[in-house]
């Protein structure tokens, strides 16, 4: 058991509660007592600041942090950038991925991130063989989020075609599996091998219109449902995508998984930037969450998505670093109501609480971590302090919410609890360091 004595704390609602203790036992939160006072039981741990439930980053690709400094410059659009994240993809290896993604993963503790979506289709040897554990890849991953202390859900990605009616190109050969029965096959080997693993979920995603078809779409929705699972699906990210799949189909990306069976609670659609009302309408219905990525749609000028227009729809919010041109959840979140303000010269679309709620527990429930993403007892003691000791966060003691939202980032966090374990005390990881793993394994990475 520990406790934790909060100068504030967020337990829901509008605003924060002042002098919080909270008790852990295992990996679950045993008491929740707000408004305890300054006296404390002997050996009871000060958190200043204000303390949240840990950071869901719900749509994550680990190996795209090596663009990171690589990209920024010139011209050109999503697909131009896609060729180089391809030149990276093409590079990696089991051991050279592990490494990578334990220092992502690493950097996304260090941020406040205590569950993260892998949104994974990196799965063979370059030109499509499989290794001879053919999920070594995606136990790559698992082992590193093991290593930074961090639970994973690993979106284990179908992924078939280059395109539309296109066969795969020599580097995307390494991403699929050839047909949508043999991904079953190897997902449902992944997943049984992680049964019960305590800080590991695995769901399936469908890469994108332009990358499963429309039968296979149905093998994987087949796949979720039997086994309860999350699944997520890159959606109308691009307008060339919405064009495509009319031309193909008929419809539009959002329809097509809706005739297919994708759409429902346990679906994210990712990014939905570019939808028709009638798309927003049907996400809307079937309460799906929608995974909103702002700084990378921002970084690759993929537009702004109707965060409003979907929630008053009836989707739910949730968050995602994506390609990690930044890893900070809580730029994410402001960056939300921030675009909507743009968008549409009206400001407070969004609130600080309903912002949390996105960057918490939307992410860990969208990600299949129903127990998460909350300060209350039996949840999973997993919680983050933004620290009140930096020139963004001074005066945080008159609007602790407001002030994370929309000042407080990355750097601002100072402890971090996953499953009553201290991962990061005083803004430093507990098991590594951070800063030097990073440069290290980007100094050696492909590019």
């Amino acid at each position: 058991m520990a406790t934790y004595h909060c100068e504030f704390a967020w337990l829901g609602g509008d605003a924060a509660s002042a002098d919080v203790l909270l008790e852990t036992d295992g990996e679950r939160i045993a008491a929740v007592t707000p408004d305890a006072g300054p006296t404390v039981p002997a050996g009871t741990t000060h958190l200043a600041g204000l303390t949240l439930p840990g950071l869901a980053n719900a749509h994550s690709h680990a190996f795209h942090r090596v663009l990171r400094g690589r990209t920024h410059g010139g011209t050109g659009s999503f697909w131009s950038w896609r060729e180089q994240m391809y030149a990276v993809a093409g590079g990696l290896d089991p051991d050279g991925y592990r490494r990578l993604a334990r220092a992502v993963y690493g950097e996304m503790a260090r941020a406040g991130i205590t569950v993260v979506g892998e949104f994974h289709y990196l799965h063979h040897q370059a030109g499509g063989a499989p290794y001879a554990n053919p999920n070594a890849m995606g136990l790559a991953l698992v082992d590193a989020a093991a290593d930074v202390g961090l639970r994973l859900t690993l979106l284990d990605t179908c992924y078939l075609h280059g395109g539309i009616g296109v066969e795969p190109d020599a580097t995307q050969e390494r991403f699929g599996d050839g047909d949508a029965l043999a991904w079953a096959t190897r997902a449902s080997a992944l997943a049984d091998g992680l049964a019960g693993h305590p800080r590991v979920r695995v769901g399936a995603a469908v890469h994108s219109v332009r990358a499963v078809d429309p039968t296979a779409m149905e093998v994987v929705a087949a796949w979720t449902d039997e086994r309860g699972a999350p699944l997520h699906a890159h959606v109308s990210e691009q307008p060339a995508e919405n064009e495509q799949c009319v031309e193909a189909y008929g419809v539009t990306p959002v329809e097509l998984l809706a005739q297919r069976g994708l759409l429902g609670e346990r679906f994210t659609a990712v990014h939905a930037t570019h939808l028709a009302d009638a798309d927003v309408d049907r996400l809307g219905a079937a309460s799906c969450w929608c995974c909103f990525c702002p700084t990378t749609e921002r970084e690759l000028a993929d537009g702004i998505g109707p965060a409003r227009a979907l929630v008053d729809a009836g989707a739910r919010l949730t968050l995602g670093s994506d390609s990690h041109a930044v890893i900070d959840v809580l730029e994410e979140a402001r960056a939300v109501e921030l675009n909507e303000r743009l968008a549409s010269n009206v400001r407070g679309s969004f609130g600080p609480a309903q912002l949390l709620a996105a960057a918490t527990e939307h992410g860990c429930a969208s990600l299949g971590w129903a127990d998460g993403g909350r300060l209350a007892v039996g949840t999973l003691a997993d919680f983050v302090t933004i620290g009140d000791d930096s020139v963004r966060t001074a005066g945080l003691a008159h609007d602790p919410l407001g002030v994370a939202v929309f000042a407080a980032g990355a750097a601002d966090v100072r402890h971090v609890v996953v499953g009553g374990e201290v991962v990061v005390a005083d803004g430093r990881h507990v098991r590594l360091d951070v800063e030097a793993e990073l440069r290290q394994v980007l100094d050696e990475s492909p590019a």
